[in-house]
C-alpha cells in the first residue's frame, strides 16, 4: 500500500490522480490534499477518500469547510503552509506536485526536504528553480518522477538505458488551436478561441500555454533539469496527432518513441506505481490502423515567439527562466481577465526579459525577488496598455 498527498487536489492532474487512486483501492491509500479555492469537489473528494489533513487557500475557506465536512475526522488547515504540511505529511511516501505555477514552489522543496518522493506534474517549479531542486533530490536521495505527457514519455524511454547513450530528446507538440492560422489574424484571437484546445482538456493557464506554445518552451527547460541536458540536445516537432509523447535519439541513431492515446492517466498511473505498471482496460486502446496517418513539422518560431523565448531564457542560466515563468503567468492571467490580448503575452515578455538584471541564482530568495520583479513588469506593461486603449 503506497501513501500519497496530492498538492493540487482539485486540478486536472489531481482529479486524474484521485481517479487513478479509486480504481486501486487495494494499491493506494490519501493521506493529504491541498487545494485552492474549489470547495464543492474538494468536499466530494474528502468524502470519497478519507484524508487526514487537507489545505485550502485561505483562512476563510478553511472555515467554510469545517462547516461543510460536519463531523468528518479531518485537519483543515490553509496557506502556504497549509500546502507545505501537506507535502511533508509523515505517512505520505509519494507527493504528486501538481499546484499550478509558482505556488508549487515551497511545498515541493519542503516535500524532497522531508525525503519524499516527487511525482512530478508542476514544470515551473524545475523552470523556476530546477538548479535548486535537482540538487536537493539528489542530497535526499529521493526520486523525482516526470507526470507532464511528454517527460515521463521519455522517462519511459530512457528506462533500462544509459544516459552516456542519449544523444537528444525530442518533445512533441500539438501546435495548439492556432497551427494553421495566419499570423496577421492573432491581433483577434479571443480567450474563447485560445482555450479550444484541439486534443487535450487541461486547466485555463496551460491552455492558453499550449496555444502560444509556451508550455512546451517551459516543458524544454523542465527536461533540461530533469534529464541532465543542455538546450542543444533538446528538439520540439510539431505532431499534431499527439499519438506520440515524444522521443529520444541515441548516439546510434536509434529513435526511440513513446506511444499511447492522449490521456493523462497514464502518465499519473505509471508515476504512482513506478516501477510497476497498472493494468488501464477503462482506456481505448491506441489504434494505430485508425490513427491512418502521423505528422512532423518544424515549429514557427516566428509566429510563436514564446517558444523561442524559453529557449533563450534556458541559454542565458541565472534567474532568467525564473523572469520568464513569472512574467507569463502573469500576462496569461491578464489576457484571460480582459486586461492584454493573446499577441500581448510574447510582446511584453521579451520587453520583460531584455530589461531583467539577470543574475546567478544562488538562494530560493533571489528566484523569488526575480519572480516579484516580473510580476510586477507585467503588470505594469498591461497597465499602460490598458491605458493606451
Amino acid at each position: 500500500m503506497k501513501t500519497i498527498s496530492i498538492l493540487g487536489s482539485t486540478g486536472s492532474v489531481g482529479v486524474t490522480t484521485l481517479d487513478v487512486v479509486g480504481r486501486f483501492p487495494d494499491r493506494f491509500r490519501i493521506a493529504a490534499m491541498a487545494a485552492g479555492r474549489n470547495l464543492d469537489l474538494l468536499t466530494r473528494q474528502i468524502a470519497a477518500f478519507s484524508p487526514q489533513l487537507v489545505s485550502v487557500a485561505n483562512a476563510d475557506l478553511a472555515a467554510e469547510l469545517r462547516g461543510r465536512v460536519g463531523g468528518k475526522k479531518v485537519e483543515i488547515v490553509h496557506g502556504m503552509d497549509g500546502a507545505s504540511a501537506v507535502a511533508t505529511h509523515p505517512d505520505a511516501q509519494l507527493v504528486m506536485s501538481s499546484l499550478v505555477g509558482a505556488m508549487g514552489l515551497r511545498p515541493t522543496l519542503a516535500a524532497i526536504h522531508a525525503g519524499k518522493d516527487i511525482a512530478f506534474a508542476n514544470k515551473e517549479v524545475l523552470v523556476i528553480a530546477g538548479e535548486l531542486v535537482t540538487r536537493a533530490v539528489r542530497e535526499k536521495g529521493v526520486r523525482l518522477l516526470p507526470v507532464d505527457s511528454e517527460h515521463n514519455a521519455v522517462f519511459q524511454c530512457l528506462e533500462g538505458r544509459g544516459r552516456e547513450g542519449l544523444k537528444r530528446i525530442i518533445l512533441t507538440a500539438s501546435g495548439g488551436p492556432f497551427r494553421e492560422l495566419p499570423s496577421d489574424r492573432f491581433e483577434s484571437i479571443t480567450v474563447e478561441q485560445a482555450l479550444n484546445h484541439p486534443v487535450w482538456r487541461m486547466g485555463s493557464k496551460i491552455t492558453i500555454d499550449s496555444a502560444t506554445l509556451m508550455n512546451k518552451g517551459l516543458e524544454v527547460i523542465e527536461a533540461r533539469w530533469l534529464f541532465g541536458v543542455g538546450s542543444d540536445r533538446i528538439s520540439v516537432v510539431i505532431h499534431p496527432q499527439s499519438v506520440i509523447h515524444s522521443m529520444v535519439e541515441m548516439i546510434d541513431g536509434s529513435v526511440i518513441a513513446e506511444m499511447a492515446i492522449p490521456d493523462m492517466a497514464i502518465p499519473v498511473a505509471y508515476a504512482l506505481a513506478y516501477p510497476d505498471r497498472l493494468p488501464m482496460p477503462h482506456l481505448k486502446t491506441l489504434s494505430l490502423a485508425e490513427c491512418a496517418r502521423l505528422t512532423f513539422e518544424e515549429p514557427d518560431f516566428t509566429k510563436f515567439r514564446c517558444l523561442g523565448l524559453a529557449f533563450e531564457a534556458l541559454k542565458a542560466g541565472g534567474t532568467m527562466a525564473a523572469c520568464l515563468n513569472a512574467a507569463n503567468e502573469e500576462l496569461v492571467a491578464g489576457f484571460l481577465g480582459g486586461r492584454a490580448r493573446f499577441v500581448d503575452i510574447p510582446r511584453h515578455l521579451e520587453s520583460i526579459m531584455q530589461h531583467h538584471p539577470n543574475q546567478p541564482a544562488r538562494s530560493l530568495e533571489d528566484l523569488l525577488e526575480t519572480d516579484s520583479w516580473a510580476r510586477a513588469e507585467a503588470r505594469r506593461l498591461m497597465g499602460l496598455h490598458s491605458e493606451a486603449a
